[in-house]
């Protein structure tokens, strides 16, 4: 009889197919050609692996009480750009934990640089500062009687490294003294710090600098007016940015070219031949606007985005952005004329900072101080959407000859494996990968 091979049969089909309705087939893997720039999403869609978050031993308790009894005061006399003149400060931080010192409001020398004369309390809210600073170290807007009246000891902290140096070379005029005044050292040794001194250093750089109560609400008004959501892109390309990188650029306009002279005077020539090449490909030279918005599509950044330049006066060759990404806004264009004719150099800058750190997300053409507060700061938020762009990146690939498609792929796989890992966008001091 032949009914049961038939029954077999029939049966065998219909368990194949009940395997197969009830176990479906794994998801095809993606293409290798998905990281092509032809075919992939933007670089924010990269999937990271490390990220980077506050360390908890600083966020959840003081970690040694106070002493009984202060060794002196001292004074942090903060120079250059807004942003630097915090890192000074936050350093002079933990500086005065570590010696023991009762903290004065800083003095900002800014005059020279930005010729104008706002101060701390201008641009930061002392008493939410001091508040805030409460069981990490003695603040004091106010000097005692006996001791205002005196100009303080100046110890120059140049050479100064770690926390040896400050306790040797430091202390002794403190406690002479009672009074003194230092800039911190930029190669100082943080790490050498004990726990207390390090997180004195981190709350007052994350948790206790905030905006005065009229400059935030004037940062609100510029969140609030840029079309969302928004790319921040701090961009540097000023004439005196150029002419401090001593590198050579061709192709810029007369209006440029001009400035850049002038900027460079006599003391900073670029470099020329074999040494302006090394010193190209070491990433030491400025990003100029068409380069950055070569870099944004190669990142698959679409044209159509909203971008915050978050950038200083007299940015040149704007035209090699704009031309590409035309939804570029700035802060003169989107302020009131008298709301910004008003403002100092420090106040337009904390602007920026505000924007950059509230942005749906940041890039960088350049590793600064700014941009280094920026990226701890977003990180500090839970906020990852963060890039530095590689000029060294750029400057090897094009001097392999490297162009269009070619160039393009290249620069996105630079991208993606910084992004993935997190380089570079918070500082060691007070954040890890890892729980800490």
């Amino acid at each position: 009889m032949r009914v049961k091979p038939l029954f077999v049969i029939i049966s065998t089909l219909s368990l194949f197919l009940a395997v197969v309705l009830i176990y479906p087939s794994p998801p095809v893997a993606p293409s290798k050609s998905s990281d092509s720039t032809s075919a992939k999403s933007d670089i924010w869609s990269v999937q990271r692996i490390v990220e980077w978050r506050p360390c908890k031993w600083w966020l959840q308790s003081h970690l040694t009480p106070l002493p009984a009894k202060s060794n002196g005061f001292i004074r942090v006399d903060c120079y250059g750009g807004l942003n630097q003149m915090r890192r000074d400060f936050c350093d002079g931080v933990g500086i005065a934990r570590l010696l023991n010192a009762t903290l004065v409001l800083p003095k900002f020398e800014v005059a020279a640089y930005w010729n104008e004369s706002s101060g701390f309390s201008d641009v930061f809210d002392a008493d939410y500062f001091i508040t805030q600073m409460n069981g990490f170290v003695n603040v004091v807007k106010e000097l005692p009687p006996e001791i205002s009246s005196k100009e303080p000891h100046r110890v120059d902290c140049s050479k100064r490294k770690g926390q040896f140096d400050y306790i040797e070379s430091v202390l002794p005029s403190l406690l002479k003294y009672h009074y003194v005044s230092i800039t911190p050292a930029m190669s100082q040794r943080r790490d050498r710090y004990p726990k207390y001194a390090k997180a004195a250093l981190c709350q007052a750089c994350y948790r206790a600098l905030k905006l005065t109560e009229s400059l935030e609400k004037k940062a609100n008004k510029l969140l609030e007016a840029i079309p969302k959501p928004f790319l921040s892109l701090h961009l540097r390309f000023e004439p005196d940015m150029v002419a401090y990188s001593q590198c050579q650029y061709s192709g810029l306009s007369p209006t440029s070219m001009k400035a850049l002279e002038a900027a460079r005077g006599d003391d900073r020539k670029p470099w020329t031949g074999e040494a302006a090449r090394i010193w190209r490909n070491r990433g030491k030279c400025p990003l100029t606007p068409n380069e950055t918005a070569f870099i944004l599509q190669a990142l698959s950044i679409p044209k159509n985005t909203n971008i915050y330049l978050a950038a200083g006066d007299g940015l040149m060759e704007i035209e090699g952005l704009t031309s590409i990404y035309s939804n570029v806004v700035t802060k003169s264009a989107l302020l009131s004329g008298e709301d910004f004719e008003t403002m100092h150099g420090n106040t337009k800058a904390a602007l920026d900072y505000y924007v950059s750190i509230n942005s749906d997300s940041y890039m960088a053409t350049y590793f600064g101080n700014m941009d280094k507060m920026v990226a701890a700061m977003r990180a500090f938020e839970g906020l990852y959407k963060t890039l530095f762009l590689s000029r060294r990146a750029f400057a090897e690939f094009t001097s392999r000859g490297l162009e269009g498609k070619l160039l393009m792929e290249a620069l996105w796989k630079a991208h993606k494996d910084d992004f993935i890992k997190g380089r570079g966008s918070a500082l060691s001091d007070c954040f890890s990968d890892l729980r800490c």
